[in-house]
């Protein structure tokens, strides 16, 4: 029997801290919460905190939510089942209700359209006597637009004729701008959140430590929200009106420009509302 058989298997009545806590402590690999807090960098009773249940423990959700998610994927379960329950067990979001298919209509069947034989020769009949009556204002119609056909071309012919000059010109070579390469981390990515807007970010973030991290617009709204561990790299999007909140200011990485600027503020401090233009960035001093 292999390792992945020997593992727990959960089901749908299981808590998120059961499915957290059997996949510790089954199978052939039986490992100990100090020994994970140490791997990923969390306090071991927020782990135990996990697995019981008892998130009272953990400040705020979003810290909740990720410590799960990396607890998950270190276990070797499928973080997105793990947290689909935990927030369903927080009340964040409800169970979905099953949509009814709607009600198909019979449908009417299509009529056949005969082909009525008898209709569409007494047609052709009626119009080849027509033509043989009118013939000569056909033959006078056809002729002009003959002619006309023949003006077309020569005028268009003349004007698609390049007009030869002495002088010669100058082909003018643009060359374009190279592509920004981005910024020259100093850890190991590890993963890439909002890379769409790699190309023309001008601010990007990497977590040196874990860190809570919450970027807001002009009018309040969030636009990103994650804990981000050691080696996350953040793309902000281009614009002078985003706003930060870090729950370890000094734990992240600022490159403006591809520039590494100073820490916003000093390690395991947070920070709100802190501008994320790019000038008001580079005003903070370059990294030494």
């Amino acid at each position: 029997m292999d390792e992945k058989q020997e593992n727990f298997v959960s089901t749908k009545e299981m808590t998120a801290g059961k499915m957290l806590y059997n996949a510790r402590t089954t199978g052939r690999r039986k490992r100990e919460i100090s020994t994970i807090a140490k791997l990923l960098c969390i306090r071991e009773e927020f782990l135990s905190a996990l697995e019981s249940g008892d998130y009272r423990v953990i400040p705020e959700d979003v810290y909740i939510l990720g410590f799960a998610r990396s607890y998950a994927v270190e276990l070797g379960l499928n973080p997105d089942e793990v947290i689909e329950k935990l927030k369903r067990e927080l009340g964040i979001v409800s169970e979905e209700k099953e949509e009814k298919e709607p009600e198909k209509k019979p449908e009417t069947p299509k009529r056949k359209l005969k082909f009525n034989k008898e209709y569409f020769v007494k047609l052709f009949k009626r119009c080849v006597e027509y033509v043989k009556k009118h013939w000569l204002w056909f033959a006078i119609g056809f002729a002009i637009a003959v002619l006309a056909i023949i003006i077309c071309v020569v005028v268009l012919t003349k004007r698609a004729t390049p007009v030869q000059n002495d002088t010669t010109s100058t082909e003018v070579v643009t060359v374009a701008p190279a592509a920004n390469a981005g910024p020259d981390f100093r850890f190991p990515v590890r993963e890439k959140f909002n890379e769409k807007s790699a190309k023309e970010s001008r601010v990007v973030l990497q977590a040196e430590k874990e860190s809570w991290v919450k970027i807001e617009d002009a009018r309040g709204n969030t636009t990103f929200s994650r804990v981000l561990v050691p080696g996350d790299v953040y793309y902000m999007p281009l614009s002078d009106k985003l706003k930060g909140t870090f729950g370890n200011a000094g734990g992240i990485d600022v490159w403006v420009d591809g520039q590494l600027v100073k820490k916003i503020g000093p390690a395991n401090t947070r920070k709100t509302g802190f501008s994320m233009a790019p000038d008001a960035l580079k005003a903070v001093g370059l990294a030494e």
